[in-house]
């Protein structure tokens, strides 16, 4: 029997014009995984929350949703079709690291990221919506993989906490160490599913973070769960034309690997990326700096220096390279700010943005400038992403 191929962007219409859905909830986020998981055998996860965001609607009838019709994902960056591996993709932002894992070979099983303006940039770019809230999903729902991955938010930990459990006598462990943290729900998910590996990252500065304490507890836990670590800063400026210092934690199964597994980080090439490669031409007026904002910017940093602060704009000559983005760029954008002659500088465009941290040309921004710089400023350095796993499938043997 021939199957029906419809396409994916007809799917959304359909959903579209049903009113009472609304663009982005769980129940969407079901379906889309559910679509998207046909013949891998993730889609129990899926099947009972997609048939019950469907019940009662117009759209339960409709063909997509049966089982011999194939989905073809008009997308940038389809689903991978004959994967080596699955993975899963938490506090996921606009998909840096599903786009880096997709090249190298893996299927994205789960993903979760609470922002709705983020979950509209995957959503265009994926074919699909990510589920929010990670804190309310149970381990249950999440299909088995291989490799978590995760950009998670640094919070403080409290070893108070600990400390006054154990003067009462009561028993705590990695979970109690870790609870109400979001590192929390990283945690118990790698203790319910089993990965054979994880790729964690966060700022640099999540070593220094409360005297060292934060990441102690990080290892401490980690390693309590059976994973032996290999942590490393990596300068995103090998790859791009931006100095991004970031921390990478690699995890990997002691049962399975025994404490011998091959992992190394990997070599970095010569950093010799300059801004001018990222700089497009016929640049729109709204991007340079008004007068009353770049005179203030000049005093400000005049004000610093004058105290013997660092604070101030940072200009970013086109043979050189920037400073970090951040998600605060929408407000002034001051931290990298492009010279212009004869004219005050001014911001980089969110396709330089996007650029600068190594997306492909494909990548779509179909949200607002405010909210993309917010998301490729939250992002990650996908090329480096990139080199790191192409080291861990090594490890894994699933090149």
């Amino acid at each position: 029997m021939n199957k029906e191929r419809i396409k994916y962007s007809d799917i959304r219409e359909l959903l579209a014009i049903e009113k009472r859905i609304p663009k982005f909830d769980d129940g969407l986020a079901a379906l889309t995984h559910y679509l998207q998981n046909q013949e891998n055998g993730a889609k129990k996860y899926f099947s009972e929350a997609a048939k019950t965001f469907l019940a009662g609607r117009a759209l339960e009838a409709h063909p997509f949703f049966e089982l011999e019709n194939e989905i073809q994902y008009d997308v940038p960056f389809p689903p991978t079709e004959a994967a080596k591996f699955k993975f899963i993709d938490l506090f996921a932002g606009i998909g840096g690291f599903r786009l880096a894992f997709q090249q190298l070979g893996g299927k994205c099983v789960f993903t979760s990221e609470w922002d709705r303006f983020s979950q509209k940039t995957y959503e265009a770019n994926f074919g699909e919506i990510p589920f929010g809230d990670i804190t309310k999903i149970e381990e249950s729902q999440i299909p088995q993989h291989d490799i978590l991955l995760g950009g998670f938010p640094c919070q403080p930990f409290s070893l108070a906490g600990v400390s006054k459990k154990n003067s009462l006598g009561r028993k705590h462990g990695f979970k109690d160490e870790t609870q109400g943290t979001l590192f929390f729900d990283i945690v118990r998910i790698l203790e319910a599913k089993r990965p054979k590996a994880f790729l964690l990252e966060n700022v640099k500065n999540l070593v220094s973070h409360d005297k060292g304490n934060t990441f102690k507890v990080i290892k401490k836990t980690l390693e309590g769960l059976g994973y032996n670590i290999h942590t490393r800063v990596l300068d995103g400026k090998h790859f791009v034309p931006q100095h991004r210092e970031r921390i990478f934690i690699a995890g990997f199964d002691q049962t399975h690997f025994q404490r011998e597994e091959k992992f190394q980080f990997p070599d970095l090439p010569v950093a010799n990326h300059v801004v001018e490669e990222i700089l497009i031409s016929d640049v729109p007026q709204k991007y340079t700096l008004s007068d009353k904002l770049w005179e203030y910017l000049q005093a400000y940093a005049k004000k610093h220096q004058e105290k013997g602060n660092g604070f101030g704009f940072g200009i970013a000559q086109p043979d050189n390279i920037t400073r970090t983005l951040s998600a605060r760029y929408h407000k002034d954008g001051s931290e990298i700010l492009i010279p212009q002659e004869q004219s005050n500088p001014r911001r980089l465009t969110p396709r330089e943005c996007a650029r600068l941290q190594g997306f492909p040309e494909n990548f779509i921004i179909p949200v607002s400038d405010t909210q993309a710089y917010r998301q490729f400023g939250n992002s990650v350095v996908m090329p480096l992403i990139h080199a790191i796993g192409q080291e861990m499938i090594k490890t894994l043997q699933y090149d």
